[in-house]
């Protein structure tokens, strides 16, 4: 069959197969030629790990320099009669076979990371056959929905501000066009509810579910990913039910790290840049924004994607030549560092007052912002040709 995209708003409704590989193997080419990581990790845990920021920390941890064996966990769908299943299926199915076309152990949970089940699995995975220990965990979960561990009732997070209504624009990739869309103010159920699905309460379960069970190396480090973004993004995202729950987060670094070192470990939240991602599109009046930034920061030649943002990360922060990891005074590492240079935003602010309906796509990088939406799908790459039919048969046959 020959796969077309299927954009419905800001969903992706197909994913095409042969585009997830080229999308690995361009990401695996990067790390290969970037800075390398020389004193990384050897086994990693990666919860979250099929697309975006959980995938481009597996693919530079496995490919940047550490070489180390991983273990990935994600909720996907394969090929059925519903469909040719998710980006994330694939990715997961071409990492490791490029991983173990090197000799390193990738191994594929599919299934709920929020279950006990799941981590009992990925447990006895680590005790019997993964040489009994992980010296890194990276907590990469994006959802909008976790059930209650002792209910089984679930909460939903929702975008929402804390105090107004703010009405803004909004990009629909499946139109091509800015629309505008008002956020409404959250209740205080729903406040909960997004810090429950979002903040850092299942990480800390990971984390204390893998200590107790012993498989957290000596000096084992994790991280978590958050945003923070600059006073303009404040109103959607600092002051709103996501920023809570990035606050949330923030705070388990803290409490995590102190538990860590009773084994030398360390806990800590990387703050990353703006960028597309499957979680990133669905935020009202945050669009224009990474427009506007994509735009300035590519033009200043310091524009980053996922990969390069996660290669950064562990070369020059986690795992760099300084006997220590450089956090802000906040203890967060600062990866938004080149984002939030003063020219940078004061450049963003210009081009984001200057936006329309009628002129966006030529003042932001609406073709950029559009091009790493459909290549988060398989779409889009000049590598492959999409007018060959794809033989599903052969691919209902691969398994992660």
């Amino acid at each position: 069959m020959i796969i077309l995209p299927n954009i419905q708003g800001v969903v992706a409704r197909t994913a095409h197969p042969l585009g997830c590989h080229q999308a690995v193997l361009n990401q695996i080419n990067y790390v290969k030629s970037a800075p390398q990581v020389a004193n990384g990790p050897k086994k990693v845990l990666v919860l979250g790990a099929s697309s975006g920021f959980g995938l481009a920390s597996r693919i530079s941890l496995a490919f940047g320099g550490a070489k180390a064996d991983t273990i990935g966990v994600s909720f996907e769908r394969g090929p059925s009669e519903k469909g040719v299943g998710t980006a994330g299926w694939y990715n997961n199915i071409y990492f490791r076979q490029e991983a173990e076309k090197e000799g390193l152990v990738a191994k594929n949970f599919v299934g709920d990371a929020f279950s006990a089940t799941t981590r009992e699995q990925v447990v006895d995975y680590i005790k019997h056959e993964f040489g009994g220990s992980v010296d890194l965990v990276v907590y990469s979960l994006a959802t909008g929905v976790r059930p209650n561990p002792e209910t089984g009732e679930l909460w939903r997070s929702s975008i929402k501000t804390s105090g107004a209504p703010v009405i803004g624009p909004t990009i629909n990739i499946e139109h091509d066009s800015l629309e505008s869309m008002e956020v409404g103010t959250a209740t205080s159920d729903e406040m909960e509810a997004t810090i429950k699905v979002m903040g850092g309460e299942d990480w800390q379960g990971w984390i204390d579910y893998l200590y107790e069970s012993g498989v957290l190396a000596c000096g084992c480090k994790t991280v978590a990913y958050s945003y923070v973004g600059p006073e303009v993004t404040y109103p959607i995202y600092h002051h709103g039910t996501l920023g809570r729950a990035k606050a949330h987060l923030h705070d388990t670094a803290d409490e995590l790290n102190q538990k860590m070192q009773v084994f030398g470990g360390e806990a800590y939240v990387s703050v990353c840049k703006a960028l597309v991602t499957k979680a990133s599109v669905f935020i009202p009046a945050f669009s224009p924004y990474i427009l506007s930034l994509f735009k300035v920061m590519k033009e200043k030649g310091t524009h980053e994607g996922c990969i390069e943002q996660m290669q950064r990360l562990f070369a020059q922060r986690l795992y760099s030549d300084k006997p220590w990891v450089p956090v802000d005074g906040a203890r967060l590492i600062r990866m938004d560092d080149w984002e939030l240079e003063p020219e940078t935003q004061q450049e963003v602010k210009r081009l984001m007052s200057q936006m329309t309906v009628d002129n966006f796509r030529q003042v932001g990088d609406y073709a950029g912002y559009k091009s790493d939406f459909m290549q988060l799908n398989g779409f889009g790459f000049s590598e492959v040709n999409y007018d060959s039919p794809v033989n599903m048969e052969e691919l209902t046959l691969l398994q992660p």
